[in-house]
């Protein structure tokens, strides 16, 4: 079982990637934002794999809420930044 949350994580750090380029080279802002809420949330998911992998899921579940917790936070002030300035 093991081995197969350890490919799952290497997909999902391999479609991280491909999120990235639309994060740098994304058309617009809100494209760059949701980009990177994306990434975000795909290392959420990594987090909790690893946990599953090394066998402490209660310690990683821990630091990937809080990961999320400040992904999101993150995504709130960057949209309200861009509202304020008038680019959304």
């Amino acid at each position: 079982m093991n081995d197969f949350f350890l490919v799952v994580s290497i997909a999902l750090s391999l479609l991280v990637l491909v999120c990235l380029y639309r994060g740098i080279w994304g058309p617009g802002f809100l494209n760059r934002i949701v980009a990177v809420n994306v990434i975000g949330t795909k290392v959420v998911v990594i987090i909790i794999l690893m946990g599953f992998i090394y066998q402490r899921i209660d310690l990683f579940v821990d630091t990937s809420l809080g990961y999320a917790l400040l992904n999101f936070i993150g995504t709130l002030t960057a949209a309200k930044y861009l509202e304020r300035r008038g680019m959304i």
